[in-house]
């Protein structure tokens, strides 16, 4: 293919509508904008969220909850896994938060929490920010060792 030959794909062009020219256009007179009001004026901008002076929705709405701003957030990975990582793994395997970020199991500058969903096999050293007292006890049990991060 070559670029003079390339042209957008049929029906995504439309040419420009002209609004005012006349009563036989279908949309003279006052161009589609209706009779009199606010809206029918040049350089009319509506306010985002404004109903028309009606309690706006936002409004209307009751508050529910709130936001805890002390709330410490978790990218987690389950011990399932863990044990795939292990499988491929040829002979002891160190996992840390940063070699979570390069199998893009986790995101960088994220804290880690390991969660006991899933069996494990191997003998795994695994360093994380957090561990669920069931993944603790099956890394331990599989011969492996926990070690928290601060």
């Amino acid at each position: 293919m070559k670029l003079h030959a390339m042209s957008p794909a049929k029906g995504s062009k439309h040419s420009k509508k002209r609004v005012g020219r006349g009563p036989g256009s279908g949309i003279g007179k006052t161009s589609g904008k209706g009779e009199k009001g606010q809206r029918s004026r040049t350089g009319y901008q509506g306010r985002l969220g404004f109903e028309g002076g009606q309690m706006p929705l936002v409004r209307r709405v009751p508050k529910r909850g709130f936001t805890n701003i002390w709330k410490t957030e978790y990218d987690i990975v389950n011990l399932a896994a863990l044990a795939e990582l292990a499988e491929a793994a040829q002979g002891s395997l160190n996992v840390t938060p940063e070699s979570l970020v390069e199998l893009g199991m986790v995101r960088k500058g994220e804290r880690v929490k390991v969660l006991g969903d899933g069996e494990i096999g191997k003998a795994l050293k695994v360093t994380a920010h957090k561990f669920s007292k069931s993944a603790r006890a099956k890394i331990e049990a599989a011969g492996g060792s926990c070690e928290e991060l601060r």
